[in-house]
């Protein structure tokens, strides 16, 4: 009696999906994870086994069974003709990157509670697979980020081993889990069960900082890009209405949409530190790339390192010597490396930027 209400439950509380059993990977505790997102898989139970007569019980199954056919539910990309890539990109999807190209959208509309064709909710598709799921592909497929031939003919060696600290190998640490108090081994369901949950919190968290942060900034900046104008002549600034804007992304985007000449570049980003009438203003130097520390074109050299009265005295001594625009009193800082600075007005920032273009 006991095993058929078991039975029962299972078959009624949700389609059932399957995967393989042993050791686990990335991938499939994701992908298991996304289909959990959705509302027709929220309650699934879930079977690991590599057996094809349980297997073919399941509703749905990923990473295991050697087939790919979406129309019937199957998600495996071990077969020797696999080569399914995400759209517009190159990388040989895993589970997870097919559970992700066939169900993010849905995903991501229920997050946002948009219509599942919205525009935002493409951005957001493919945003998420971009920073997220891709690499997950990559490193399940053995996939390097470079090609290993030419970082070898370029001579280039590591400074120091970051293997252990990517997604994939820390999913893989969890099969690895510490006996019980009664010096049993960890049940193997559970320990996927907390890979899942770890790996899917992680994509959640992604999503709702590109849904609440990433998406609304793109409107901030498109609208701070189109108006650079008003702020000089040169449209090598631009001004935030507010601070915590992930713009960097966004600006670079914006400037491959119009055409990517380098005459055109930003070079200075404005915003307020807080949403204070009275806050100070930060200027900050558009990088070469993203994740570059070089800046495309640094604060002058003077003022590099200096505070408060010192540096309005230094940009004054500048101003008198080149017949430059005054500054108005009150600059902070300027960051030693000179990419960032501040001061205590929009007016005031607004004129070190636009007094920095004109220093060599």
């Amino acid at each position: 009696m006991a095993a058929e209400t078991a039975a029962k439950k299972l078959k009624t509380s949700g389609p059932l999906i399957g995967t393989h059993n042993g050791h686990f990977h990335a991938d499939e505790a994701l992908a298991v994870y996304l289909l959990r997102l959705l509302p027709d898989y929220n309650a699934s139970p879930l079977v690991r086994t590599r057996d094809p007569a349980r297997l073919a019980e399941c509703h749905t199954v990923v990473d295991v069974g050697g087939e790919y056919e979406p129309e019937r539910n199957r998600y495996d990309h071990h077969q020797r003709t696999f080569s399914t890539t995400f759209p517009n990109h190159n990388t040989k999807l895993s589970s997870a990157g097919l559970v992700y190209m066939h169900f993010g959208r849905a995903i991501i509309a229920q997050h946002t509670s948009l219509p599942i064709d919205h525009p935002d909710v493409t951005l957001l598709y493919e945003k998420l697979y971009t920073d997220f799921v891709e690499a997950l592909d990559a490193h399940d497929n053995g996939i390097s980020v470079y090609d290993p031939a030419a970082i070898t003919d370029s001579g280039l060696e590591k400074r120091f081993k970051d293997g252990g600290i990517n997604l994939g190998s820390l999913v893989g640490d969890l099969n690895n889990a510490d006996p019980t108090a009664n010096g049993e081994p960890q049940d193997e369901d559970s320990l996927f069960a907390r890979a899942s949950t770890f790996i899917g919190d992680v994509f959640v968290r992604k999503l709702r900082h590109a849904a609440s942060s990433w998406l609304p900034g793109r409107a901030i900046v498109g609208s701070a890009y189109q108006n650079r104008s008003a702020n000089h002549a040169s449209n090598r600034i631009i001004v935030l209405g507010q601070g915590g804007v992930p713009w960097k992304e966004h600006l670079y985007n914006f400037e491959q949409e119009a055409g990517g000449a380098p005459e055109s570049e930003v070079y200075y980003v404005l915003y307020p530190e807080s949403a204070a009438a009275d806050a100070k203003w930060r200027i900050q130097c558009v990088p070469v790339s993203e994740a570059s520390f070089v800046s495309r074109k640094p604060l002058p050299e003077a003022w590099r390192g200096v505070r408060d009265q010192d540096l309005d005295g230094v940009i004054a001594a500048e101003a008198e010597k080149t017949g430059k625009q005054k500054i108005p009193p009150g600059a902070i800082f300027v960051h030693a490396s000179g990419f960032i600075g501040g001061h205590q007005t929009k007016e005031g920032a607004l004129a070190m930027a636009a007094m920095s273009l004109e220093i060599a």
